[in-house]
């Protein structure tokens, strides 16, 4: 079932994205084959964050084609399927404030972004913004993949 607006699909969109915290993350390489990693991204409502690494495939890989595609499966009856665009956010108020988020969120959302990456100053600590452009809310078991699907299109 297609929805119109995120705010039918918000708290269900939440409750799993945080609970499930890991997904399967798949970028496009310069060779247009698809990559696949394990990221932990926090929301926003609809906007996703990423602290990552700034010289890594995927850093390379979104510099040519800015499209990721998300999917959350520790619950395979209960997955969410994430199409966004990532952008990379340098702004130091904005890096600290998800810096911080991350830090002091209760486990397992949230984590000590210093093990990875020191500090919010390093060189290496990137901070992506996602913007979903589609958003799959799947409940099985279900008559069918339509009836068990909720959409929603930005």
């Amino acid at each position: 079932m297609h929805v119109t607006n995120f705010s039918e699909i918000e708290a269900e969109f939440i409750k799993r994205v945080h609970t499930m915290v890991w997904c399967n993350a798949a970028t496009v390489d310069s060779q247009q084959r698809p990559r696949s990693r394990i990221l932990h991204p926090i929301w926003e409502g609809k906007t996703g964050w990423i602290g990552t690494h700034r010289n890594s495939f995927k850093s390379r890989h979104l510099a040519q084609n800015p499209h990721l595609s998300l999917a959350y499966i520790s619950n395979v009856m209960n997955p969410v399927y994430v199409d966004c665009t990532a952008e990379w956010i340098d702004d130091m108020d904005e890096k600290r404030r998800i810096w911080d988020w991350f830090k002091n969120a209760p486990e397992p959302l949230g984590y000590d972004p210093a093990v990875s990456f020191v500090s919010v100053h390093h060189k290496n600590f990137g901070l992506l913004k996602l913007t979903p452009w589609r958003i799959d809310i799947v409940s099985f078991p279900a008559e069918n993949f339509e009836k068990g699907t909720l959409v929603w299109r930005g």
